[in-house]
């Protein structure tokens, strides 16, 4: 008998419908189709505690969602891409129905990459415990939001003031998230085997801030000393946020001055099963183009 299969699928994809039932055929030649949930659904699905493998159709932001929603539950994860990019979900439909005799059958070991998240904590206005406690896989970003005045941020690591960053915010990424946010304010490319953080200012307002990258096992304190908060006379729509925390660049909480965001590797790791036919440089290469000269296409490199 193969592995018990569980679909979670982003039914907001183009061509889904069709992909869940080609899915489940693979499926069910291969292993044991333990059900389908919504990807967005409140809550774990009911029948986890009969899943060995928890297959995740959808993209990149499908499966940074699911990595936040089942981290806790131990089970490895598998991206089949029905996105644009296709960067962290390894698979498509074509090279999973290849390989799903291997990757399914209960015999065979499984290969996963073991990823780190980030566990952060918001203490609202010198609160001695926290407001909300959540996890990212990619980055955890205070941006400065509306009105787009620049703020203000205290830096310290492991205790010990580092920094103050003036600007539009900062990005905090594990090495998986340095490739999306981080790497576009102009921080490093980390490999994503590593056990580490980088620190990425947004527009820092001075030339000596550069972007630090510090072990996995730091604590990360930012302390928010100027924050842009929303009035009802700057006309904004009803539901913006000023400054603003943000993780995965999916849940969102406000900030205000006063506040502390403590940041440091989450207990439990995610385990995304790895594509043999796949590699992660050569996916930064053909993917987003990464060191490739003028003219040079990403798609068609070897």
């Amino acid at each position: 008998m193969g592995r018990r299969v569980l679909v979670v699928v982003n039914r907001s994809k183009p061509r889904v419908v069709e992909a869940v039932q080609r899915v489940r055929s693979v499926i069910e030649k291969h292993a044991v189709f333990v059900g389908d949930c919504d990807a967005f659904a409140d809550g774990p699905p009911p029948n986890l505690s009969e899943t060995d493998l928890i297959l995740v159709l959808g993209g990149d932001g499908t499966l940074l969602a699911q990595a936040r929603r089942f981290v806790a539950h131990g089970l490895p994860l598998i991206g089949v891409n029905m996105g644009s990019l296709g960067f962290l979900a390894e698979f498509d439909l074509d090279a999973f129905e290849r390989q799903a005799p291997s990757l399914l059958a209960a015999q065979t070991p499984l290969a996963t990459h073991e990823r780190m998240l980030i566990e952060v904590a918001t203490y609202n206005n010198g609160a001695p415990s926290p407001s909300h406690t959540e996890v990212a896989l990619n980055d955890a970003v205070i941006t400065a939001g509306p009105p787009y005045r620049m703020i203000e941020l205290a830096l310290s690591i492991n205790g010990v003031d580092a920094a103050r960053i003036k600007g539009d915010g900062v990005v905090v990424s594990t090495p998986v998230g340095s490739t999306g946010y981080a790497v576009s304010a102009g921080g490093a490319i980390v490999s994503p085997d590593l056990q580490a953080m980088s620190v990425t200012p947004i527009a820092a307002h001075s030339l000596a801030f550069r972007p630090l990258v510090v072990p996995g096992d730091s604590t990360i304190e930012i302390r928010v000393l100027r924050a842009n908060q929303l009035r009802p006379r700057n006309g904004l729509p009803k539901g913006t946020h000023g400054t603003t925390l943000v993780l995965d660049g999916q849940r969102l909480h406000d900030l205000a001055a006063g506040d502390r965001v403590v940041l440091r590797r989450h207990q439990h790791p995610v385990h995304l099963v790895k594509n043999p036919e796949g590699s992660y440089w050569k996916t930064l290469v053909r993917k987003m183009h990464w060191g490739l000269a003028p003219g040079e296409q990403g798609e068609n490199a070897r």
